[in-house]
């Protein structure tokens, strides 16, 4: 029912910039909650950041607040990610996920999600 695409990633170096998008095909992108998760090889997926639906509210992983920001423009179905002061540690592969808020009680949760996208691929040097 919804698709989501991400683009934006690539190669930086540590302490650079990168904004990740995700566009979105649902017709009720408002009435989503938006997160970002990350996936770095032979680990689990984590949570990273979101942003509620019906609520001013977003919500961080302790290891990138102050350097990642989410926000979303819901006239272009599009949320972002804004990372910035990247360190290697950070490299994974992003995904874009999208939920029902009724049926979400912990946003940081990958299993309250209901659609991913394919992901894009950061990567940090040294």
């Amino acid at each position: 029912q919804v698709q989501l695409v991400e683009s934006g990633g690539g190669l930086v170096q540590a302490g650079g910039s990168l904004r990740l998008s995700c566009e979105s095909s649902g017709r009720t992108f408002d009435r989503n909650t938006m997160a970002w998760f990350r996936q770095a090889p032979a680990k689990e997926r984590e949570f990273v950041a979101a942003h509620s639906a019906s609520m001013v509210s977003t919500e961080y992983v302790d290891s990138v607040k102050g350097r990642f920001t989410i926000s979303r423009d819901n006239a272009k179905k599009t949320v972002y990610l804004q990372m910035n002061s990247l360190k290697p540690e950070d490299t994974a592969v992003y995904f874009c996920a999208a939920g029902v808020p009724w049926k979400i009680t912990t946003m940081t949760h990958k299993l309250e999600y209901d659609y991913w996208g394919q992901g894009t691929q950061v990567t940090v040097s040294s």
